[in-house]
């Protein structure tokens, strides 16, 4: 039983799955403006649904990421102890892995409606793509970001069966704010990433210009989030969250500097979990008040 909990707690290190917390709260924000409407109902049975293909599909991403990554992984300091590298997790084992995530990512998608099946190949291409673009373009961040951008509008396609605009502004918002906070992230491998043929904009363009670039994108996410509380007729309460959410952006920003990356883990991982989570509560909360 001991070796099953440490077996459990060393896959869910590999998949960093306390980040799951980017992502989540935006499909439940996704999932709550489709039951919003009078014509559909909240369903458990489908809101589980939806939280499991949010599961199954970043175990696909990430454990697929650190696949790729696997040989860069081992020689880079930072990495070097990650679970493939140190031996913790096998190559082999990793890949049964994201076989078994990946399968089920796509029934669980199929239990859900007939669109959610059919986008849910193309949903993996995406998220599985980024892991191999960082060989390619420095704009790696913004597949990332675009990666983790369905999941408010595949949430609300899973009730409804199709688009609309605000969960579209919602998904824009997660784009531009993961891309956002990922060059941050990405500011602690320049060296190694230029000396190993990989591309990010810190390694493109210096760490000064990456975090000029980071703050230009999330302004740009402040932008989206001030559009989606007018397009919803948002109330008060997500006003409170966008603020807060505001706020947040700007101090991650305020505790990294190109000349000292001591705090980009307070920044990156820490803040925007925070940052993510309150604001989908205000917003869902202003949805509840209402329309019910």
């Amino acid at each position: 039983m001991i070796a099953l909990f440490r077996s459990i707690r060393d896959y869910f290190s590999l998949v960093m799955f306390s980040h799951t917390v980017f992502a989540m709260p935006f499909a439940l924000i996704g999932f709550s403006l489709a039951v919003s409407k009078p014509e559909f109902d909240l369903s458990i049975r489908l809101l589980l649904l939806v939280i499991l293909c949010m599961i199954f599909a970043r175990n696909t991403a990430m454990g697929f990421n650190r696949l790729a990554d696997k040989d860069f992984d081992a020689i880079n300091p930072r990495t070097r102890n990650r679970e493939i590298p140190s031996g913790i997790i096998s190559a082999r084992a990793a890949l049964i892995f994201v076989i078994i995530n990946a399968v089920l990512f796509i029934v669980t998608a199929g239990f859900i409606n007939r669109l959610t099946l059919f986008l849910a190949p193309v949903a993996l291409l995406v998220i599985i793509g980024y892991s191999l673009t960082k060989r390619i373009t420095s704009l790696c961040h913004f597949v990332l970001g675009l990666g983790l951008s369905l999941a408010p509008i595949g949430a609300y396609i899973s009730v409804t069966g199709k688009f609309s605009v605000l969960p579209v502004i919602y998904s824009f918002i997660v784009l531009s704010w993961v891309s956002g906070f990922d060059i941050i992230y990405a500011l602690q491998d320049d060296d190694f990433d230029k000396s190993n043929q990989l591309h990010s904009l810190p390694s493109a363009t210096g760490r000064k210009k990456a975090l000029a670039i980071s703050i230009f994108v999330h302004f740009i996410t402040f932008i989206l989030v001030i559009t989606a509380g007018f397009v919803g007729n948002s109330g008060m309460i997500f006003w409170t969250g966008a603020i807060i959410f505001t706020i947040l952006l700007i101090y991650q920003h305020s505790i990294v500097r190109h000349d000292n990356l001591s705090k980009v883990t307070l920044a990156f991982g820490t803040t925007n979990g925070i940052a993510s989570s309150i604001f989908a509560i205000f917003v869902i909360i202003d949805l509840i008040l209402r329309y019910h």
